[in-house]
């Protein structure tokens, strides 16, 4: 297996993702490791030579309280581990322990090099721990990171796995625990997933498109060229590619479903190229507090993880109208106005339903994600005696963007499933090129019954399909590799 290597600096999503889900194994470079070992060196030495927060003092309200006990460090660890709420996948989990290895890799965490090399010793070996998701704020998911110190320590069992053992001394344990790199993870993993659902989403508008006879002008790049927002003229380049050669057009101006998918398109796909430069950030840094640096320890408060949490909410916001607009091509399809065919893409006997159930469906879904759309930066909070008065919550909008990216295949293939009835009911409208690959990859997995059945068969497997449709074009130019 292709190993990806980690040494604090390089590690991209795709090699995140890559380790998570097993794909590819972790080598850890040497010249990081000796950086861990010199940075332990400068916190032992700070913390003999005066107050170093967490390594020789209480946390949080206690801060200014000495604690000296060798036992200090499993204390923090056990007082910290909430160890309530949903087990987190294996691969969150995974994902949450790569990134803490990889930011403990930067060198500034003072955590001992063992801790470091246990670390990758269990993602080789494919040992999980049990992590919890409830606890985090985002100002680091200590509750967890406490459940993942306490098992490497070996006081908790791996819940997957036969995982290493190692010492968490007094001060190891507040520097493994000084990360949100369970609420990074957790946002990387989404973000991967809605990049696939946003490639996937332009190629069944683009069937959408030919099954109701859309007019291509919308997508010209000189209107685009005129108002230029990030990813639009891109957008409606590729829409131009993917639609060339349809049949003529049956209305001077479409609907808004089919006239305005780069305008709404285009923010989703800036706020995940914007995400995806954050989460690099993340996934890279140096953040535990105190930091240990050449200059010396430094308290700080670079935890806060304020920039990752608005990122999040753009791009929560800027995905659910790429959403709604698929709902609205899914209500057009319904039409037989707009179609030429029967209502509902409906065969058979006078008053057969058809795709009508799957409206909805989609709205079901809809608005399942809309009661998860209030922006986390919105919320307040004071804490630990009033000494922590406010938090970022981007750990809320890391889960609140893993559910819109769990629910929205569903939705999508609600679409794909329709688009591709109406183009079995009416191919002189396909053309060829990269779409009718995607039409034929869609038709050969869809049942072709066009009775009255249940479509629950059709819509898993038209989620299914979603990252193979999204891989017939090229996407690099948007941001949107795969």
């Amino acid at each position: 297996m292709q190993a990806e290597r980690l040494d604090g600096a390089n590690l991209t999503i795709s090699g995140l993702v890559a380790i998570a889900s097993g794909r590819c194994g972790v080598e850890v470079e040497a010249a990081a490791l000796r950086r861990v070992g010199e940075s332990n060196a400068l916190l032992q030495h700070a913390r003999a030579h005066g107050a170093v927060y967490g390594a020789n003092t209480g946390v949080g309200a206690n801060r200014h309280e000495r604690a000296n006990d060798e036992e200090r460090g499993l204390r923090l660890l056990r007082s910290h581990c909430a160890a309530v709420g949903p087990v987190e996948d294996d691969v969150t989990a995974r994902a949450a322990m790569t990134v803490r290895l990889n930011q403990i890799l930067a060198g500034g965490s003072g955590i001992s090099p063992r801790v470091a090399e246990a670390l990758a010793e269990a993602l080789r070996d494919g040992a999980v721990p049990t992590l919890h998701s409830w606890g985090a704020i985002g100002t680091a998911d200590l509750a967890a990171l406490a459940e993942l110190g306490l098992t490497l320590a070996g006081e908790r069992p791996w819940q997957n796995g036969k995982g290493p053992t190692t010492t968490i001394d007094a001060t190891d344990a507040l520097p493994l625990i000084s990360s949100s790199a369970l609420t990074v993870g957790t946002a990387a993993l989404a973000l991967q997933r809605m990049q696939s659902q946003l490639r996937a989403s332009v190629v069944v508008a683009a069937l959408s498109f030919l099954a109701l006879r859309g007019n291509p002008e919308a997508y010209d790049i000189a209107v685009h060229r005129n108002r230029a927002h990030p990813g639009q003229v891109e957008v409606a380049r590729l829409m131009s590619r993917l639609v060339a050669g349809a049949a003529a057009p049956v209305r001077i101006q479409d609907p808004f479903g089919l006239r305005v998918l780069p305008q709404v398109t285009a923010p989703a796909i800036h706020a995940a190229r914007t995400l995806d430069d954050v989460l690099t950030g993340e996934i890279n840094a140096a953040v535990e507090n105190p930091l240990v640096t050449p200059e010396g320890v430094l308290h700080h408060g670079q935890f806060h993880t304020a920039t990752l949490a608005s990122g999040l909410d753009a791009a929560r916001g800027a995905f659910l109208p790429v959403l709604s607009l698929s709902t609205a091509r899914l209500g057009l399809l319904m039409r037989p106005d707009l179609t030429g065919l029967r209502a509902f893409l409906a065969s058979g006997p006078a008053g057969s339903s058809g795709l009508m159930i799957s409206e909805y469906v989609v709205q079901d879904l809809l608005t399942e994600i809309r009661v998860g759309m209030t922006p986390t930066a919105a919320g307040t909070l004071s804490i630990s005696l009033g000494l922590e008065e406010h938090a970022s919550f981007a750990t809320q909008g890391a889960r609140s963007l893993r559910t819109m990216t769990q629910l929205a295949p569903t939705l999508l293939a609600a679409e794909l499933v329709a688009a591709v009835r109406a183009l079995r009911m009416a191919p002189g409208r396909l053309t060829v090129g990269p779409l009718r690959d995607a039409y034929e990859m869609a038709d050969e997995a869809l049942d072709p019954s066009e009775d009255d059945r249940p479509l629950g068969i059709d819509l898993e497997r038209g989620a299914g399909l979603l990252p193979r449709l999204g891989a017939v074009l090229d996407y690099s130019s948007m941001g949107l590799t795969a």
